[in-house]
């Protein structure tokens, strides 16, 4: 759900951000999760030491999980009012 609210925070209106922005904004919001993941591992026992693979793949599954916002955003049709 993170990731999807840039989506849908402004659909009204029109944003004009560059590519680097947006996945500045992707990296940041990854880095939140990441974060408060493992503040919660710790907090629930001792934490574990992970490698880049893990990094990696929880970065796909974070970009794959905000897909529908990014469909929600730019790819359904909006109803003239």
């Amino acid at each position: 759900m993170l990731l999807t609210y840039p989506g849908w925070r402004n659909r009204t209106r029109v944003i004009e951000k560059s590519f680097l922005v947006r996945l500045l904004e992707m990296l940041v919001f990854y880095a939140l999760v990441g974060v408060l993941g493992f503040a919660f591992e710790v907090n629930i026992g001792n934490s574990f030491t992970q490698t880049w693979e893990f990094y990696a793949i929880t970065l796909s599954l974070f970009v794959v999980l905000g897909y529908p916002g990014f469909v929600y955003r730019y790819l359904l049709r909006r109803r003239k009012h």
